[in-house]
């Protein structure tokens, strides 16, 4: 029995790898699950897989579940704020960790996984984007597995040779190709984009996801920050990296080989195959996901992305070039902005030019530590609030 612990249970990665353990309660436990405020959220997967311990970030929310397990006779221990999510983190009982909470917040406790050499399923796309070099160096150190769990960095995952940790040229690997769908807006106008609501920005065309990332994925930041992660996942230069447009969403990544040859994996567009594929790697297993019927998907359509239109694609781009605080910067600007678009405090082209101009400023700070990451990360957020304020 393998023991996993869920860092963001609630959200809809969280959801669907749970999903998953329930297909399969002869091979995982749910061991430890982690929230932020979604009490009954939590409550529900409690009763359902009746982990050993629990945490949510928000303390006042931690307090009333506890009350509500207290009140069915539950003897499921119950931890608060950080301290209590990166507990989740490092349970000795679980073997993996799903570490799919949003944002920056995510990074001290999958960082924590990492120090204890466990296997980690990643979903959490800041850890890299933020701590790249510090993630990725943490991990070799401890002998912590990092298996992807975007889709696209799973194909690309699946795509490659084995030992391809050896150097992409020295495999024969010429280039990542990471598919976008294009969001809700891919043929939108610079005219119709300038009064996009929030509403038509979360409403994705093929996926489920979260209002964030789905924001991300209408401005193209998502694909992005995806570009940042490929960058470090698998030793790359920005050069090796190629975003293609794909609306189908049925092709999730291919990888480009010098002899000629172009490796991709298909599927339909569900997270439960990457999250399967990661947690049974290298064997695999049902997802609970219907296999690809390739004659009712009858075409295939790909296009070149269009950075005036979406130039948040581009600053992703010139932050993994540029390197240093600058990749950190941008997602932070990024969050601030895209919280002010959904709260309708900031027009949706306005997003990539407060990235920009947060970029320009010249940001400076310690890269070796989680305290020098998150001062960097305060920074640009400071800056970015004071732009849209």
């Amino acid at each position: 029995m393998i023991g996993i612990s869920v860092l963001g249970s609630t959200g809809s990665i969280g959801i669907s790898t749970l999903d998953v353990i329930a297909q399969h309660p002869e091979r995982y436990r749910a061991v430890g699950l982690a929230a932020n405020t979604d009490v009954e959220g939590l409550f529900q997967q409690c009763e359902r897989f009746q982990p050993t311990v629990v945490a949510m970030a928000d303390e006042a929310s931690a307090a009333e579940l506890a009350k509500r397990l207290a009140s069915i006779g539950s003897s499921i221990e119950v931890l608060a704020g950080e301290a209590g999510v990166i507990a989740i983190a490092e349970l000795t009982n679980a073997e993996m960790v799903m570490a799919a909470i949003v944002g920056a917040a995510g990074l001290t406790p999958t960082l924590a996984a990492v120090r204890k050499g466990k296997r980690i399923l990643l979903a959490n796309k800041e850890s890299l984007v933020v701590a790249g070099d510090l993630f990725m160096r943490e991990a070799k150190a401890h002998k912590a597995s990092v298996l992807p769990i975007d889709s696209e960095h799973n194909a690309v995952f699946q795509c490659m040779p084995q030992d391809f940790e050896q150097g992409l040229a020295a495999k024969g690997v010429k280039r990542i190709l990471l598919t976008a769908s294009g969001g809700p807006f891919r043929t939108w106008t610079n005219d119709q984009l300038k009064s996009a609501t929030p509403e038509q920005a979360c409403a994705h065309p093929n996926w489920s996801m979260g209002r964030k990332i789905s924001v991300d994925s209408a401005t193209m930041m998502n694909k992005g920050l995806e570009v940042i992660e490929a960058r470090w996942l698998f030793d790359a230069t920005p050069e090796q990296i190629k975003v293609v447009v794909h609306p189908q969403s049925v092709v999730h990544s291919m990888v480009q080989y010098v002899d000629g040859s172009v490796l991709a994996q298909l599927g339909n567009p569900d997270m439960r195959t990457p999250i399967a594929h990661a947690m049974a790697w290298p064997e695999r297993h049902g997802s609970g996901v219907a296999s690809l019927d390739l004659f009712e998907v009858a075409r295939l359509d790909f296009e070149e992305p269009d950075t005036q239109r979406f130039p948040c694609l581009r600053l992703a781009f010139d932050a993994v070039a540029a390197a240093g605080v600058a990749p950190a910067v941008l997602n932070a600007a990024n969050e601030v902005a895209v919280d002010a678009f959904l709260s309708t405090q900031l027009a949706f082209v306005r997003i990539p030019e407060i990235i920009e101009t947060v970029l320009s400023q010249n940001l400076e700070g310690d890269l070796d530590s989680v305290e020098g990451l998150m001062a960097i990360d305060q920074a640009a957020r400071a800056a970015a609030e004071q732009l849209i304020h």
